[in-house]
């Protein structure tokens, strides 16, 4: 196993790999030139300075930086990643999350893609609602033409977000909503059912509850055009819920924004309604409008009470609560925002977005299963000690700098005056939660233990901390028994461990879904905003599974769902439309063998450079007469000795797979990643040894298009993305918290 060695604030060397790779500041060749200490002492600096401008004096703001310091560095608290990365930078541009109109005419169109290409470029992800767009086949009025539909130009957005990201530090992030009664809206729902499609986008259903009441009744429902506001058809409600239900079962998407339960809870109805949510779906915005995230340390919330055993500890939740929404109504002023109608519109209601990840790790603390009744009235508790707690800081900060400039406009006029319109939003953490050493958000673990890929190809057991002192207390911590459970990641069917520890260290999988969504409601019930989660289902669930989660959650008070059943993306990918039906009589398994196909006399292919530690690496790629990648070779320059000659066994090796129908992602994923001592930088990123370069080569070889330089057959270059592997460094990708994030490296899906 791994021992976890601490650095000078208490890091893991893996939170310190992932602030190296995605949050210090580099040199102009790609090398770190700040320390974790020194970046959390610029976010501290930085932020603080906004006290200045409210009268408070070079020391009071000096004296607040520390506050800051130490609640970062103490990893109670941690800010979004752009603010991180961005802060105290010449981009400053610090928010996650923005929504931007789309209008129905071209101008309005094309002005959200440029918008949404200079906000992705800044660090941030974008949400749309495609609702006011006129239906497909409905006529343009100043040409007489044909409209395409709102999907159509979801591609152009697609295509903007796919070339602005390979340049920036963060991936690029859209979330598309289309409102149910929108006549497209049977298009919409299967939009994402190509893999080729759309795979910047989440998608979600824009649910209202005559919709909802229409379901239940089993009754048809209007489709409203836009463009009219007149009834342009009705669809039977159940089958258009059916068909939502079935699509999510099959690839995760749509998930479902429940529109009306968000504008009931839309603190300034007075300036229009709101129609999107940032792109994991837990932020509604209005048009316009940012809004900047935060997430305190719950497993950093537990203290030792008088007879030994582990308690909540309120009084330093209730002071972190404090410095946070302190902290993120400071990122409002120092912000740098990419457009000026964003300035102004976030300015005027100054939405915050506190909320918590560790919640898994608390309840460990405290020996609560994760399934309990007694984890949930815990997740009320917390909850609303927060939103409480928060809005009592808000109301603090008003008092010395004045509420938001809408406060008159808002619910709360004639209340309570506050400083932000929201206080609380619950995120996905996803890199956040890999730095603070905790579980993500308040999703359960997503394994008791793991396997890691390091240097060398060396693979290591990770353990969760919590679990390793457990099992050795027992006498149970020994390498074998730990990898049995790294294969599943679960304890639950080890009779080795004590049914009660079994309880308490539930995995996402273990959970039922309704468990999930009990949890989700539990905090939703006391969050300002939404509460990203993902409903996690087994292979093996129904749709039906899956139709009662929605219901569960429509009638429990979620805002919104996501699901992902284990294995349906891969499912998907696997089993293309290209895929061969063979008509050959059934062989027996110890009967089958494996003949790799012969060379033909004839080939093409191309040769890439890349750039490794032990020099300049050339490898060819050929494929067969069928366009199929069919073998390797490499050359490493002038170079001879061992790196040479290991890197053309590899080619042989992946010649040999190749010729013998293994899936050339599979091959990828095997050796993508593999770290020698001495890694490279290139245009296209880190190259972490010739394993890897060959790996990158063949990855980008299947992008067909100016992105590659074959014909592999992929429009897309992110395929491993889709089958459950990490496309940086090839380790299993989670699906938590409405996105998907890599543990190993800390690549996340979701901007």
């Amino acid at each position: 196993m791994k021992q976890q060695a601490a650095s000078v604030l208490g890091l893991s060397p893996n939170a310190e790999k992932v602030l190296e790779k995605r949050y210090l500041q580099r040199d102009e060749s790609g090398r770190p030139i700040e320390t974790p200490e020194e970046l959390f002492k610029r976010v501290a600096k930085h932020i603080a300075s906004a006290d200045a401008a409210y009268g408070r004096s070079s020391k009071e703001v000096k004296e607040t930086e520390g506050v800051f310091y130490e609640m970062m560095t103490s990893l109670s608290f941690l800010p979004n990643s752009p603010t991180l990365m961005n802060a105290g930078r010449p981009l400053g541009q610090l928010s996650a999350c923005f929504v931007l109109p789309v209008g129905d005419s071209m101008e309005s169109i094309f002005d959200a893609v440029k918008y949404a290409a200079i906000i992705h470029k800044s660090g941030g992800g974008t949400g749309f609602s495609f609702t006011n767009l006129r239906p497909k086949g409905d006529v343009v009025g100043s040409t007489k033409g044909i409209s395409s539909g709102p999907i159509s130009f979801m591609t152009v957005f697609d295509t903007a977000t796919e070339a602005v990201k390979q340049g920036g530090t963060r991936r690029g992030a859209n979330m598309g909503i289309l409102k149910v009664d929108h006549p497209d809206i049977m298009e919409f729902i299967t939009c994402k059912d190509s893999n080729s499609r759309l795979n910047n986008f989440n998608i979600s259903i824009g649910i209202t509850e005559k919709f909802m009441q229409a379901v239940e009744d089993n009754a048809e429902y209007d489709l409203i055009n836009p463009r009219k506001g007149t009834v342009a058809g009705k669809l039977k409600a159940r089958e258009v819920f059916d068909k939502i239900v079935n699509q999510a079962w099959k690839n995760g998407e749509p998930g479902i924004v429940f529109l009306d339960r968000i504008n009931a809870s839309n603190p300034t109805p007075a300036l229009g309604e709101i129609e999107s949510t940032n792109p994991c779906g837990e932020q509604p915005l209005m048009p316009y409008e940012s809004c900047n995230l935060g997430s305190i340390n719950l497993s950093r919330m537990v203290r030792s009470s008088c007879d030994g055993s582990a308690e909540v500890d309120w009084i330093k939740l209730k002071d972190t609560t404090w410095q946070a929404v302190h902290f993120l109504d400071n990122v409002i002023d120092v912000n740098r925002y990419p457009l000026e109608q964003i300035d102004q519109t976030t300015k005027s209601n100054r939405k915050i977005g506190l909320g918590i990840m560790g919640w898994a790790d608390m309840l460990i603390q405290l020996g609560i299963p994760y399934n309990s009744d007694a984890a949930i009235k815990l997740g009320e508790e917390i909850m609303a000690y927060i939103q409480t707690e928060g809005r009592l800081a808000s109301a603090a900060l008003a008092e010395e700098r004045g509420p938001f400039p809408n406060y008159e406009q808002s619910i709360f006029a004639g209340e309570m005056m506050v400083r932000n319109a929201t206080i609380t939003t619950i995120a996905p953490t996803g890199t956040l939660s890999i730095i603070a050493g905790c579980s993500s958000g308040i999703e359960p673990l997503f394994a008791v233990s793991y396997v890691r890929n390091v240097m060398e190809g060396t693979k290591l057991i990770e353990v969760n901390p919590y679990f390793e002192e457990k099992a050795r207390e027992l006498g149970l911590l020994t390498r074998e028994l730990m990898e049995q459970v790294a294969d599943t990641g679960s304890i639950s069917h080890f009779d080795q461990f004590p049914k009660d520890l079994r309880d308490i260290f539930m995995t996402a999988h273990d959970i039922t879904p309704t468990d999930h969504i009990r949890m989700q409601a539990a905090f939703q019930k006391y969050t300002d905003n939404a509460v990203s989660k993902t409903v996690n289902f087994a292979n093996s669930a129904t749709t039906r599974d899956v139709e009662d989660v929605y219901m569960l959650a429509y009638k429990m008070g979620c805002k919104g769902v996501t699901v992902y059943r284990d294995g349906s993306r891969e499912d998907q990918v696997l089993s293309t439309t290209e895929q061969k039906q063979s008509s050959a009589p059934a062989v027996s398994a110890a009967a089958q063998k494996i003949v790799p196909k012969k060379r033909p006399s004839m080939i093409k292919g191309a040769t890439r450079l890349m750039n490794t530690g032990c020099g300049n690496l050339y490898i060819t790629i050929n494929e067969d007469e069928e366009g199929r990648l069919f073998e390797v070779f490499t050359n490493m320059g002038k170079a001879g000795g061992c790196a040479s000659s290991q890197a053309e066994a590899i080619g042989r090796l992946i010649s040999l797979a190749l010729r013998a129908d293994i899936e050339p992602i599979e091959i990828v994923k095997q050796l993508k990643g593999i770290s020698c001592h001495q890694p490279s930088w290139q245009e296209s990123g880190r190259v972490l040894s010739c394993s890897d370069a060959i790996a990158k080569a063949i990855e980008k070889y299947l992008c067909t298009g100016k992105n590659g330089n074959g014909n592999g057959g992929k429009s897309d270059c992110h395929e491993v993305m889709r089958i459950g592997a990490c496309p940086e460094c090839g380790g299993t990708v989670e699906h938590e918290g409405g996105c998907a994030i890599c543990h190993n490296c800390g690549f996340t899906k979701c901007a």
